[in-house]
């Protein structure tokens, strides 16, 4: 919205601002942090009232986890309210690719929401059915993928690329679109089992952003994507905007999800945050980089996949528990050393994606 006062540019000089993606993403992340920081403690009083017993805890969990029961969850409803709010504000809504992660977001967030409802209010422990959930995920997906298409260039669009090598293009065509389905889905999805532990999830997600929005900026701007030699994405450096916005929400809620945790991310969160992430890895084309720089989320959701997997084989465990984060809390480490080594683990994973754009 303020991206419309540029027409007064001639008139008022310091409106030129507003044609900086960097100064609207700093603006994105002040406001979506302070809408947070604003709102939380009343959403949070809302939620407890509303949940009564809050988040159900796991009673084959870690012992350390039963203290938390009666902590509300769905806090990612604080989340997406900086998110949108900020966005709304600060992106460019002409883009189609503004609105096709927003959409992902705000769709998986509706599910993720739906979910955490059906849980705290006891219809279901395991809340929505998977496969249904899957089904509509794949729906939203799919629409982002296809709105993404037909926002890029042709072929390059619906074009795999390669880190590493700056030449490597595969050609998809349609098929582009469950490939697209399946990173965005993915994401979403490990990121939902990464969000076990107090600012476990909430960490990776801002390192993630953090790493897609230099990646936005870059392969969207003409200049460094030639002299770094990646892929060009016009339009794409928006989209820092929006992870901006998504840094700024996530250390609002870190304030909050700090051990002990006041509120728990839920579905609502986790489910949006993974799949705005992983639609924007897809716009950026940096589908593959996706699977480094979000490196921790893929070992948890393959821990959960190998430990389920080995179990109907065998009828034996490979982890003390699934997903991996519990397994180290079942060989004695604390949640906060779990966390924090967890986060190095994502500092690491994003440099490492991050120096792919000069090695090529």
């Amino acid at each position: 919205m303020f991206v419309l006062l540029v027409q007064f540019a001639d008139d008022l000089s310091i409106f030129n601002v507003f044609r900086y993606i960097t100064f609207r993403t700093g603006g994105a992340l002040i406001t979506s942090a302070l809408i947070v920081f604003m709102f939380g403690p009343a959403i949070i009083d809302s939620l407890r009232l509303r949940q009564g017993r809050g988040q159900p805890i796991r009673a084959d969990g870690p012992q350390t986890h039963f203290k938390k029961a009666g902590t509300p969850t769905m806090g990612g409803l604080m989340i997406m309210s900086g998110i949108l709010g900020s966005s709304l504000l600060w992106a460019n809504l002409s883009s189609a690719y503004v609105w096709a992660v927003l959409f992902v977001a705000t769709g998986f967030g509706a599910i993720g929401f739906y979910d955490d409802y059906m849980k705290v209010t006891k219809q279901s422990h395991l809340g929505v059915s998977g496969r249904i959930r899957l089904l509509v995920e794949f729906v939203i997906a799919a629409v982002a993928a296809v709105i993404i298409m037909y926002a890029g260039q042709h072929p390059f669009s619906s074009s795999l690329t390669f880190p590493f090598f700056k030449d490597v293009l595969l050609y998809l065509g349609w098929f582009f679109v469950p490939v697209a389905c399946f990173v965005i889905v993915g994401a979403g999805n490990a990121v939902n089992l990464t969000d076990g532990l107090d600012g476990l999830a909430i960490g990776p997600v801002m390192i993630a952003a953090a790493s897609f929005g230099i990646i936005a900026y870059l392969s969207g701007n003409g200049v460094f994507a030639d002299y770094l030699q990646i892929h060009f994405t016009p339009g794409t450096g928006e989209l820092c905007v929006l992870l901006g916005a998504v840094m700024g929400a996530g250390l609002g809620f870190l304030w909050f999800n700090a051990p002990p945790a006041a509120i728990f991310m839920g579905d609502t969160g986790s489910l949006a945050l993974g799949g705005l992430i992983g639609t924007i890895a897809v716009a950026t084309k940096h589908e593959i980089v996706l699977a480094i720089i979000g490196g921790l989320f893929v070992m948890e959701a393959l821990s959960v996949i190998i430990q389920v997997g080995f179990f109907k084989m065998t009828g034996r465990r490979v982890f003390l528990m699934a997903p991996i984060h519990h397994h180290f809390e079942k060989l004695g480490w604390t949640e906060s050393q779990v966390v924090i080594r967890f986060w190095i683990i994502a500092i690491i994973l994003a440099l490492i994606g991050l120096s792919t754009l000069k090695l090529r």
